[in-house]
């Protein structure tokens, strides 16, 4: 009898990654190969992705690499032929390019950076989707997208304007491509990270990194796998009947606030 409760496995599909040079997209794209999957990396920075397809094929894996500008079509539209071209079909996408100002007030930020920011992650969220889900259905019968969001995104950040309104523009794409695709055999979900442990987190150093943690219930940070294990699983055959969700990967923070152990109900300070 065959183990229904093992290891999401992708053997013989194939996964487009947006934004796979580093963070949690190199991570996702070496756990969708470890899942089986052949995968084409598309990145601003075409070396760096480059290596990461390096190290996945150096490992046995199969992987093509490609310089990506989500805001352009014929970009995006080009990183899904590569992957119809190279492996002849496409069966999931992780769209996780992601970009905006620094954090200021609203009224300080520039218009030319707050439109970099939804220019990044919803224009791009959109043209990935526009190119990957016809290939999904022209060449697979189907296939699972799963969006990068924010936990900004669903409660929003003071200083973030561009940040929290591109992440939930991202969360209002994923519902509506999730509607109009259902029936087609085509998924769409999005993830929404709180604090995760990437290089952003990394050079903040200790001390914003234990606030970071303190400010989940779980106490810690994420971990760049944890997103892409959720990912992988979100593009299999386990996760077959869910579509149009927002799945937090927070550490209970989407939850609610949880006082820090000194000050919970009878505990003495």
């Amino acid at each position: 009898m065959p183990n229904v409760y093992g290891m999401t496995s992708l053997t013989g599909k194939v996964a487009v990654i947006a934004g796979a040079s580093r963070g949690i997209g190199a991570v996702t794209a070496r756990a969708f190969a470890a899942a089986g999957a052949a995968v084409v990396l598309g990145a601003r920075d075409e070396a760096a992705v480059t290596a990461v397809a390096k190290e996945i094929t150096d490992g046995g894996g199969r992987a093509v690499a490609t310089r990506l500008d989500v805001t352009d079509p014929a970009s995006c539209r080009a990183l899904v032929d590569k992957a119809v071209e190279a492996f002849g079909r496409l069966d999931a996408a992780f769209n996780n390019a992601a970009d905006g100002p620094m954090p200021a007030p609203l009224a300080d930020i520039a218009v030319d950076e707050f439109d970099r920011g939804i220019a990044t992650n919803v224009r791009g969220t959109f043209l990935g989707m526009k190119y990957q889900i016809p290939a999904m259905i022209s060449t697979a019968g189907g296939g699972a997208v799963v969006n990068m969001a924010s936990l900004a995104g669903i409660q929003g950040v003071a200083n973030l304007a561009a940040y929290v309104a591109g992440k939930a523009g991202v969360i209002g794409l994923t519902k509506v491509a999730a509607l109009d695709y259902a029936d087609q055999g085509v998924r769409v979900n999005v993830v929404a990270p709180g604090p995760i442990l990437t290089h952003h987190l990394e050079a903040a150093g200790p001390k914003a990194q234990e606030m970071a943690a303190q400010s989940t219930p779980m106490r810690r940070v994420g971990q760049a796998r944890e997103v892409a294990d959720a990912v992988v699983w979100l593009c299999g055959d386990k996760s077959r009947f869910i579509t149009g969700v927002t799945l937090p990967l927070d550490g209970g923070q989407a939850a609610g606030l949880k006082p820090p152990r000194m000050y919970r109900q009878g505990e003495s300070m």
